[in-house]
């Protein structure tokens, strides 16, 4: 078996360590850290269970293929100026590791295929958004279940458990698969809000990844605006006026923050651009603008409670997923919402092993 020193860098880069750091937490030197990672030196099986130690992660982990890169240039992140460079390298390694967990489950379970539209031509985003209802047929009613309605049409979903209000989400094309990863740290209303986002650029900026301007990010804006808050439901139940305590009431239909539904009100010319600013400053004093009071429930994955509860069926426990794929625990659970943890039932099976193809 061959040590592979981009899997090391990756694991790295997941704890958030510097090679120093690494090589204080496995008790090696940073020259030893360094020279393994350029090449020069192929550690020996103590070394690198000291470095495995360190990560936890598991040993077999490093004796992989090394793992398919995301091209940067692919990705769409939004708030990327705001990110710094581990932030970045964090995120890029959930991406990597999404990736090599949604192949094994390809192969173990039959997913929805991808049907998605391209809309790269369409140059209102209002109108993007409306024929991708249309060609979904979900008409103009408020959408239940976002999340879910992505993994329907195909698109793959992971969760990252970035604790930082600089990694909103990301979204990129992969062999004509489309993948979002959607962090928990920030409110339900607003994943919901990021999901539509990164909707948006799958179907109106395919391959344009992080070259995306501000003008694409203020398109992305628009789309979830109008994919998640149809403009004529949207009319057909506002009163005359519309006071704070309305928003605060309307948001809950279309399952959005109070913020997002005011931005919405606005661009619908239901607030006058006075109306909406003073809006925005009596929604922030009640607490709008950090977070939701009043809230939604954070929407999981469909596909992932299905996938589970079957192998919780065949007995298959959150250890043996995650040796499957050679990654830890925690990794597995950051990916797929903590829903491992949370279904997983204490009465295991030892007769079983393998992990059955539905």
């Amino acid at each position: 078996m061959e040590f592979s020193a981009e899997r090391l860098s990756l694991a790295r880069k997941r704890r958030r360590l510097t090679g120093k750091g690494l090589a204080e937490a496995a008790g090696v030197s940073s020259v030893t850290i360094s020279r393994i990672g350029i090449g020069d030196n192929d550690p020996d099986e103590s070394t690198v269970k000291r470095l495995a130690s360190a990560l936890n992660y598991p040993l077999s982990y490093f004796y992989l293929d090394d793992p398919d890169t995301l091209d940067t240039e692919a990705v769409s992140f939004r708030s990327l100026s705001k990110m710094s460079a581990k932030e970045r390298d964090a995120a890029i390694g959930a991406g990597r590791h999404g990736l090599e967990l949604s192949d094994w489950l390809e192969k173990e379970f039959s997913l929805p295929e991808a049907n998605l539209i391209d809309l790269s031509y369409e140059a209102s985003p209002e109108n993007a958004a409306r024929s991708l209802r249309s060609f979904w047929g979900i008409g103009e009613k408020p959408i239940g279940n976002m999340l879910g309605l992505l993994e329907v049409q195909g698109v793959r979903v992971f969760s990252l458990a970035e604790a930082t209000k600089h990694v909103d989400a990301f979204s990129f094309w992969r062999n004509e698969r489309p993948f979002v990863f959607l962090n928990n740290f920030k409110t339900a209303e607003h994943s919901i809000y990021d999901s539509a986002h990164e909707l948006g650029h799958l179907v109106m900026h395919h391959h344009a990844g992080s070259k995306l301007s501000k003008v694409a990010e203020r398109e992305a804006n628009q789309f979830a605006s109008a994919f998640l808050m149809p403009e004529n439901d949207v009319k057909s139940r506002m009163p005359n006026f519309i006071t704070v305590d309305f928003i605060i009431k309307a948001k809950a239909r279309w399952r959005v923050s109070a913020m997002a539904m005011a931005y919405r009100l606005h661009s619908l010319e239901l607030l006058t651009d006075w109306q909406y600013k003073s809006a925005c400053i009596e929604l922030g004093r009640r607490g709008y603008r950090l977070g939701e009071p009043i809230g939604v429930e954070r929407e999981t994955s469909a596909i992932w409670r299905k996938v589970l509860a079957h192998l919780w069926k065949e007995r298959i426990t959150k250890k043996e997923i995650a040796e499957s794929i050679h990654l830890p625990e925690d990794e597995l659970e950051n990916l797929i919402w903590g829903l491992a943890g949370q279904m997983e039932r204490p009465e295991r099976d030892t007769t079983r092993s393998q992990i059955r193809v539905v």
